[in-house]
């Protein structure tokens, strides 16, 4: 799993969607004394500080985060990766390696499930994969089209994803896919994302994370029971969940380099 990796293609477009969401919510305020073009560009680029930032994603209004769009590239994360993430419809895009355009022969690289890292069942699942891939490669070789072959392409096999979306929309989905319940490749990337747009903007994404995070636990009788302290960072709370993704790990007694690069 470290090998998926994730980037903000427009980091830029935080700090406008920052500033139109302040613009957004004093507008709502100072209707009265916008009489013409300028009087709005006056308003708009009315200095603020961070404080009004932090109290702005308090209020219960979404709508003024929802002004500008960023930008994220997911490289190395899994076809079920894709499956799950892609259920969030609202105000969110995406462009995705297609099976029917992309020809995958000869690919053997897969996400491993990170509950088999390092166990006996971690060659049988690799092998179970490039059996899939093998036959794949030999239905396109017989002249079956790709996405007709793309049928017998595992899961776990890695993907490429655009996915673009507001800020409230990230926001979102980090907090549901933060959460313990999640698939622990879904989580480890949305905190992955988390870390990034954090350090990009630390005021307007400090209340992100799973809900346990921000009021308590929306799982009901599902809770996993095990709530997230507030004071956690992503990257930390990465080094707690996922311990065999940790570098140190490499190299501690009976962990080869094989059974964490994954």
């Amino acid at each position: 799993m470290r090998k998926i990796e994730v980037k903000i293609l427009n980091p830029e477009s935080i700090d406008q969607a920052e500033k139109l969401m302040v613009c957004a919510a004093r507008l709502t305020q100072r209707g009265h004394q916008i009489s013409c073009l300028n009087d709005f560009m006056e308003l708009y680029e009315k200095p603020y500080q961070r404080s009004t930032v932090a109290n702005l994603v308090k209020l219960p209004h979404p709508t003024i985060q929802k002004f500008g769009i960023i930008n994220v590239v997911i490289v190395g994360a899994s076809r079920r990766f894709l499956a799950q993430i892609t259920r969030h419809q609202n105000e969110v895009k995406y462009m995705s390696a297609s099976l029917q355009y992309s020809d995958y022969s000869g690919v053997e690289d897969f996400v491993i499930p990170y509950d088999l890292l390092g166990t006996k069942q971690e060659a049988d699942y690799l092998e179970q994969c490039k059996k899939s891939m093998k036959n794949y490669q030999e239905l396109v070789t017989s002249g079956i089209d790709n996405d007709s072959a793309g049928y017998l392409a595992p899961q776990g096999m890695r993907n490429i994803l655009l996915v673009s979306a507001t800020p409230y929309q990230w926001k979102h989905m980090i907090h549901q896919r933060t959460c313990r319940r999640n698939t622990k490749e879904t989580r480890y990337v949305m905190l992955k994302i988390w870390e990034q747009l954090i350090g990009q903007n630390a005021e307007l994404f400090s209340d992100c994370g799973p809900f346990c995070m921000n009021g308590g636990c929306e799982e009901g009788k599902m809770t996993c029971g095990r709530s997230i302290p507030q004071n956690l960072s992503p990257a930390e709370i990465i080094r707690v969940d996922f311990p065999k993704l940790d570098e140190s790990m490499v190299f501690k007694e009976g962990v080869t380099d094989e059974d964490t690069v994954n």
